[in-house]
């Protein structure tokens, strides 16, 4: 029976094999892939999504910004206080709130109304500040919700996801929206940029590093966004900006393409989610699909061998019951008898009085399926510096990627994977100007640094 299980994990390692010539092809794909979606909107299955953020902080901006992020069932509100080169970001207060569940499915104009109120709270604990006397508070919004952008301070809202459904919103423009809900409150404050969560991480990478060209979030979900000349997007209406940058970002989790490592399992997973056939990339690496992955080839094996025994299988039938986080505790499980192993398979799927050979394979399916994500994210991120000319021989341009989300920052492993890919790809004269270094907070502190790189009172 140890033979049944054996080939089912021999199968995943070769269908998920990486090899770099593979992984060479993902990165030209990507590239392609992003210049058919600057080409023409509509042109590629990544969106590339123009932001009309034109200037990135860079450490010199100063002054009192706010900013909020809304992107799920909370919202935070943040106040930064800049200044400058030499002290930077002096003082950072925020809050969160909890949005009551009947908001989340009512009308527009409620919500909105409701984050105002909680915005002009915040506002109003600080006591009168002189500074806003003869000038506007300015506010950087993260809205991570799917909107067509129009100008740095306005977008309109295609649809919700996660669990709001508040139609009156749909087509409309959500800073408007944010913007009437503050004057009614009395509040004399402007939206001075919409991001979204991933700019905003470019954003605050950029800050504390000019190098800063590509900020990537690897978390739950996965998305990416990139310093492009303006000159190289063909889709940009109108003249072009003054800095002859411009910020894209791209919505990488939906590429696709023939040279992706795909599984009977990565299958399954798409057709029994939410939104079949979209987001493939996605599926393959971000944290909220690693633990779904492992669950369906334990699954299998169990179904082909008798090696986990006899067990109530409930648990091991239930989707996404393993989270990365469990994922993560079983493949760095040091201890000589995989002790953590044990209690993971014992408390997660009922699975008991497993062999050392059972938990050693559990450990390497988890290997597995963390080094195929960790090198597809790698072979993207080449992708990206590729289109723009960077990491490529010959190039001595510093360039850093800012990298937010917790499956980079809390899982050694596949962070140690994806640094040592990078260098594999880039090889090791070029990798030699590369670095990838962790950028916390894009949704909030990078809204508000974004807010005073756009402040209406730059001159």
């Amino acid at each position: 029976m140890v033979a049944a299980a054996e080939r089912v994990v021999a199968g995943l390692r070769e269908e998920c094999a990486t090899p770099a010539s593979r992984l060479d092809e993902v990165a030209a794909a990507m590239a392609g892939e992003m210049a058919a979606g600057l080409a023409e909107e509509g042109g590629s299955k990544i969106k590339m999504i123009v932001s009309y953020v034109d200037n990135l902080p860079n450490g010199s901006e100063e002054g009192l910004f706010y900013a909020l992020d809304l992107g799920g069932t909370n919202f935070r509100v943040l106040r930064v206080q800049l200044a400058g080169k030499e002290r930077r970001v002096v003082k950072r207060e925020s809050r969160e709130v909890s949005i009551p569940p009947h908001l989340m499915s009512g009308n527009s104009s409620e919500l909105f109304c409701f984050i105002a109120s909680a915005l002009a709270k915040f506002v109003a604990d600080e006591g009168h500040n002189a500074v806003f006397n003869d000038k506007q508070r300015e506010l950087g919004f993260t809205f991570s919700f799917p909107v067509r952008q129009t100008s740095i301070t306005s977008g309109t809202l295609i649809k919700w996801t996660k669990a709001f459904s508040i139609d009156d919103a749909v087509g409309e423009d959500v800073v408007a929206e944010l913007q009437m809900a503050m004057e009614k409150q009395g509040l004399d404050m402007r939206v001075s940029a919409l991001i979204n969560d991933t700019v905003g991480t470019l954003a605050a990478g950029s800050y504390y590093d000019d190098d800063v060209v590509v900020g990537v979030i690897l978390g739950t979900g996965s998305n990416a966004a990139y310093l492009e000349k303006a000159s190289a997007i063909p889709k940009l209406e109108g003249e072009l900006p003054k800095s002859g940058n411009m910020v894209i970002n791209t919505e990488w989790g939906n590429f696709s393409s023939s040279c992706l490592p795909i599984t009977e399992y990565d299958e399954a997973l798409d057709r029994e989610s939410l939104n079949p056939g979209e987001q493939i990339f996605e599926k393959l690496i971000s944290g909220m699909y690693l633990g779904e992955i492992v669950r369906r080839v334990l699954l299998k094996i169990s179904l082909q061998s008798s090696i986990f025994g006899n067990f109530d299988q409930t648990k091991l039938k239930t989707r996404f019951i393993l989270r990365t986080p469990d994922i993560s505790a079983i493949h760095h499980d040091g201890t000589p008898d995989l002790r953590i192993v044990a209690e993971k398979l014992a408390d997660n799927l009922k699975i008991t009085d497993t062999s050392l050979e059972t938990r050693k394979m559990f450990v390497e399916i988890c290997d597995i399926v963390t080094r195929r994500s960790a090198r597809l994210a790698a072979a993207g991120i080449v992708g990206i510096l590729r289109k723009i000319g960077r990491g490529i021989p010959g190039d001595k341009r510093k360039s850093v990627i800012a990298i937010d989300g917790g499956l980079y920052e809390h899982y050694t492993e596949f962070r140690h994977c994806l640094e040592s890919t990078l260098t594999e790809l880039l090889g090791e004269e070029a990798s030699k100007s590369v670095t990838v270094k962790l950028a916390n907070d894009g949704s909030g502190l990078g809204a508000a640094l974004i807010a005073a790189s756009h402040s209406q009172y730059l001159n």
